[in-house]
């Protein structure tokens, strides 16, 4: 239909700066007319590329993994690369099952969020032959790369926040107890022994997707319990939303009477009335780095110095949080 050789569509597609103008143009006159797509299976057999990079992730619904997933595209796309997204579902047995897909697909790497995959997980990466990146946590025992955030550390220093505020009374409440979600109660409960706190009948988990409701649900039967709570760690901004619901339709005030910080500082979190405090945690930034180690290792094979990068994260001081009055201790 365009009137030209088959090898000048491929270049046309391929590598469209090699065609001029005009010939372009009748190419992709051609394509829309026939609806064309070209045999991905049939490219990568004769290349032996895929162009893919396959990304694991927790779940598809929290607004958590989305600015993580608009860096890998934005830096992928642009790059000749397709991102191939799977979710497993916070499943230990389903991110094994889709690890064993991405590799059956052959993608040029592989991004998995989190660091506790099982030892088949661990086996099946290892011996993928291709880059991997862990995120979002720090590991000294990386299968490959591993970009992250201390979760721990991040755990601790919100709870140290609180207590430097003058509260003594803070609770912890969480939904899906995950690697990230242990390891930021582990820094709760070692800031609160450090500081001679009690954290008994303090926390609150659940084993169900987090969300506001999860958030109202967790702090109420805290609240029932011990009507003195000072502050609260929230393990995330959806259950920190909650946290503030319930309270204000207690009456409680915030933050006069509760000081309220929750984690991953989600675009909610500084709208909300009153805006809270939050562990804002680079999500955008480690997307793109990862995605930029991994090109730089499949085009020229350079790797960094470091297989461990820490990404860091900061605390976003706002107004759910306050220091604890005199009248109130």
């Amino acid at each position: 239909m365009a009137d030209v050789s088959a090898v000048t569509v491929s270049r046309a597609l391929r590598r469209p700066e090699m065609v001029s103008p005009a010939l372009r143009d009748r190419i992709d006159a051609a394509v829309r007319e026939l609806a064309y797509v070209p045999d991905v299976a049939a490219s990568r057999l004769a290349s032996a590329r895929t162009h893919s990079v396959g990304v694991i992730v927790s779940s598809l619904t929290s607004g958590v993994f989305a600015e993580y997933l608009r860096a890998l595209h934005d830096t992928l796309l642009p790059a000749g690369f397709q991102v191939v997204v799977l979710t497993s579902r916070y499943s230990a047995e389903e991110e094994e099952k889709a690890i064993a897909t991405l590799i059956g697909q052959h993608p040029e790497a592989i991004i998995v969020a989190g660091i506790d995959q099982t030892p088949h997980a661990r086996r099946l990466l290892q011996h993928s032959g291709v880059p991997v990146i862990q995120t979002y946590e720090l590991t000294e025992d990386p299968i490959d790369i591993n970009v992250g955030l201390s979760q721990r550390q991040a755990g601790l220093e919100a709870t140290q926040f609180l207590i430097d505020l003058g509260h003594t009374k803070i609770a912890f409440i969480a939904a899906h107890l995950d690697s990230r979600a242990r390891n930021r109660m582990a820094g709760y409960a070692h800031a609160m022994e450090a500081a001679g706190l009690s954290i008994e009948g303090r926390i609150a988990t659940v084993e169900r997707q987090s969300s506001v409701a999860t958030g109202t649900a967790l702090i109420g039967s805290l609240l029932d319990r011990s009507a003195d709570l000072e502050a609260i760690f929230c393990c995330d901004d959806n259950l920190a939303l909650g946290t503030l619901f319930e309270c204000q339709r207690r009456g409680i005030a915030v933050p006069e009477q509760m000081s309220i910080i929750g984690f991953n500082d989600l675009e909610f979190a500084a709208c909300a009335c009153p805006s809270l405090s939050s562990v804002a945690t680079p999500r955008y930034e480690m997307g793109r780095l990862s995605a930029e180690i991994l090109m730089r290792i499949i085009e020229t094979g350079e790797r960094p110095a470091n297989p461990q990068i820490d990404v860091g994260f900061s605390l976003q001081k706002r107004q759910s949080t306050a220091r604890r009055s005199s009248a109130g201790a």
